[in-house]
């Protein structure tokens, strides 16, 4: 090491809305802030106080529904003292989507009066499955020894990339908590209306239905057509992750029937856990889509320097 040079040491937190796997957290060195879910006067810590399959039979038992908070501004102080202690220089906290959480304004205001690390606040647009590409991307070029300039380059180029397409069972709680965006055109019944919904990940991060089809079938068509027409003209290749709010037989459907249709993909599957359960309910089907990461890396796993979404590379044998 020459005298005097600077070594970078990143460290990567996110929240708990991303559902990284504890697999996936151990193998990226990322660290994960639970959110609280607030019920009847009590607060569950996402994940650690409620399970999965436990939230959503609550959820259909109790009269009495839950909200959600951000996570705890004092369990993110605790964590960056806990970053300067163990000698990193910098941290990228990646937010799930302010379009629908203050929790980025807070990440910024915490970055902006810190001054022992410097804290890069990335607001992903979106949550669940790309909330956890964007953790794993960066995660996997800070072990490949990328530095932040292109750690974040990337995290930007990869968000460029994304979309998502989603249905609920029952479009009441996204209207309850008040994430959807455009809730005031969906005025009386939604008898067998089956919406389809977005983010605009590119934009604010907020959620809208784009669309609405009278059976599940028909919705089900307009999402794979949505996935094909605005996927085949990528010059890049393409990951796409399934997951569902308990329905693991609708999700498998969804894999193998994608699977089978677009076999050059790469196909992956996740959860909508309870804090995000707690704004779209149970029965809720989604898929988000973007450049496949192993693009950001050569065929050494070594970082492409200064790629971005409109080149093609090919990294294979």
């Amino acid at each position: 090491m020459i005298e005097g040079e600077f070594i970078m040491k990143i460290a990567v937190l996110t929240d708990s809305s991303a559902y990284l796997t504890k697999e996936q957290q151990e193998k990226y060195h990322i660290d994960v802030l639970p959110i609280p879910i607030i019920w009847n006067g009590n607060t569950y810590r996402d994940l650690i106080d409620i399970g999965y399959q436990e939230f959503y039979q609550k959820l259909a038992e109790e009269k009495d529904l839950p909200s959600t908070s951000q996570p705890s501004i004092g369990d993110l102080q605790k964590k960056i003292d806990e970053y300067v202690k163990e000698g990193y220089t910098d941290v990228i906290v990646i937010t799930l989507s302010s379009g629908i959480s203050s929790y980025y304004s807070s990440v910024v205001s915490v970055a902006r009066d810190e001054n022992r690390i410097k804290v890069h606040p990335f607001d992903s647009k979106i949550t669940c499955a790309g909330e956890a590409d964007f953790a794993m991307l960066a995660g996997r070029l800070i072990e490949a020894g990328a530095d932040m300039d292109l750690i974040i380059h990337d995290l930007t180029d990869l968000q460029k990339t994304m979309d998502v397409r989603f249905m609920v069972d029952d479009l009441g709680h996204l209207k309850r908590t008040g994430r959807l965006s455009n809730a005031a055109s969906f005025v009386g019944t939604l008898f067998k209306i089956k919406p389809i919904l977005s983010m605009d990940v590119q934009n604010e991060g907020k959620i809208s239905a784009i669309a609405k089809e009278r059976q599940y079938k028909r919705a089900y068509k307009h999402i794979q057509n949505d996935f094909d027409n605005l996927t085949k003209v990528m010059p890049y290749k393409i990951k796409c992750t399934f997951f569902d709010s308990l329905d693991p037989k609708k999700k498998q459907e969804w894999l193998e029937d994608y699977s089978a249709k677009f076999p050059k993909y790469l196909f992956d599957t996740s959860i909508i856990g309870p804090v995000v359960g707690v704004h779209v309910g149970q029965g809720t089907m989604a898929m988000i889509w973007c450049r496949d990461l192993n693009d950001y890396f050569d065929k050494d796993g070594q970082p492409v320097e200064g790629m971005n979404s409109k080149e093609v590379v090919d990294n294979e044998e």
